[in-house]
């Protein structure tokens, strides 16, 4: 079962998210502090991330600044910031997706599944390659 964490300080926003996303086989986990979420993050076991701008602590650029230090993990910044200038700094500064609030959770979920299948399939195995001569079959 993937694992997503959830950054955001809406404590409201996570049991609805966690519920819609667990139906279709997602865990989420809710951190309403950055300080909290890194903490998480750094036991590991995270499969994306999840990420507000206007956070206590620190903003969430600095949070994604953070985080792509340490990981290579998908992030996708969610926030009622969304106008375009915002949209790139937080692209630039290293999140994978953008999804401005009041987002539709069906579209988050499509978003995130594609950043997973992308990040797999990444790390697929190489098939063996049989070689004879010049010819090669995978």
């Amino acid at each position: 079962m993937p694992r997503l964490l959830l950054i955001d300080d809406d404590e409201a926003l996570g049991p609805p998210l966690r519920a819609y996303l667990a139906r279709s086989g997602f865990e989420l986990v809710h951190a309403t502090r950055p300080s909290a979420g890194l903490a998480l993050l750094r036991q590991g076991g995270f499969d994306a991330a999840i990420l507000d701008v206007m956070l206590p602590e620190m903003d969430g650029f600095e949070l994604c600044r953070t985080i792509r230090k340490e990981s290579n993990l998908p992030i996708v910044m969610l926030t009622a910031r969304g106008d375009v200038m915002d949209r790139v700094v937080g692209l630039e500064l290293g999140a994978d997706d953008y999804l401005p609030k009041p987002f539709e959770p069906r579209e988050l979920l499509a978003r995130i599944r594609a950043l997973l299948r992308r990040r797999n399939a990444g790390a697929a195995p190489v098939a063996h390659v049989l070689r004879f001569g010049t010819l090669e079959i995978d």
